[in-house]
């Protein structure tokens, strides 16, 4: 698959603060890739080398092939973004600031209708954006970016401030975007559960270092395999599980079951609800855990703990 966003050491100093360290990330095409990282982990400085708002110290950042840097008009041909500031008139309506884009942009006036149409805001085209909601304004945000049809958009935070509601709204419309329209996403958020539900890809970036990229699900894949158990007598299961060279740990009322990586946990949990059953066991509940995104997230971004220096004995 051909990469539509593509960095190689992208790097970026202010004074002596090295706030991006040679970020090599790859963005497939009609991927939507969720861009993860803690408050100053080096996002928003990465994002904005990739829209060409500021250069980078060192590296490239290449958008459909086209180093940024070096063709800024051409690059940014190809991208739609939306980040924090609308920047909207609230006495115009939405239907009336998109023409305004439009006029700059040199883009047809239909491009207005399908735009709004994509985001599903046709209806509401014609009313004040001082009148829209905080979903509206952010929908006529993506409305704005896909001016164009440019085939990459970049969106910081597009669910920042929504109700649970907006949120659902939003998550299901970007998920639907690469078939929609064919445009890749780049996703940064802080939202760990609405990537998990909306991404197909994720970047991680801890302290200015990207340290894990790749397809979620496999990443996901890649963990060691839980299995979750619950039985009338979870102390007996427990020691049924040390026989067949597996430890469990409590969890809830039920106990988990970690195996080794590449272990099968569909075939292990019918492997064990037999032994169970077999000496006597009731089992109330025996299936695989699925892994989750945090899990990953908190796996490389938490600091391995040093250890403490002994202090000598006199």
């Amino acid at each position: 698959m051909s990469a539509a966003i593509e960095t190689q050491g992208l790097t970026r100093r202010f004074g002596r603060r090295l706030a991006v360290r040679a970020v090599s990330m790859t963005v497939p095409e009609q991927a939507v890739y969720g861009f993860l990282g803690r408050n100053g982990a080096g996002k928003t400085t990465t994002l904005k080398m990739v829209l060409g708002l500021i250069r980078p110290s060192g590296g490239v950042a290449r958008v459909c092939g086209i180093d940024v840097a070096r063709d800024r008009i051409g690059a940014a041909r190809k991208f739609g973004a939306l980040l924090e500031a609308h920047g909207f008139y609230g006495n115009l309506t939405g239907r009336e600031n998109l023409a305004l884009t439009t006029t700059l942009m040199g883009a047809p006036s239909r491009e207005i209708d399908r735009v709004l149409e994509v985001v599903e805001m046709r209806a509401e085209g014609g009313r004040r954006v001082s009148d829209y909601s905080l979903g509206m304004r952010q929908r006529l945000g993506l409305a704005r970016a896909m001016l164009g049809a440019p085939p990459v958009l970049v969106l910081d935070e597009p669910t920042n401030g929504l109700d649970p509601d907006g949120i659902a709204d939003m998550r299901r419309f970007l998920k639907s975007l690469p078939a929609r329209t064919g445009a890749t996403v780049l996703l940064s958020s802080h939202l760990l559960g609405e990537i998990e539900q909306t991404a197909t890809h994720i970047g991680v970036i801890n302290e200015g270092r990207l340290v894990l990229e790749g397809e979620l699900a496999r990443l996901k894949a890649d963990l060691a395999p839980e299995i979750i158990l619950r039985t009338d007598d979870n102390a007996r299961a427990a020691q049924i599980l040390a026989v067949h060279d597996l430890i469990a740990t409590a969890s809830g009322d039920g106990l988990l079951v970690r195996l080794r990586p590449g272990g099968d946990a569909d075939q292990t949990a019918a492997e064990l609800n037999r032994a169970l059953v077999e000496v006597g066991l009731s089992v109330f509940a025996i299936g695989p855990r699925e892994r989750s995104l945090e899990e990953i997230y908190r796996q490389v971004t938490t600091p391995v703990a040093q250890p403490q220096p002994q202090t000598e004995i006199a």
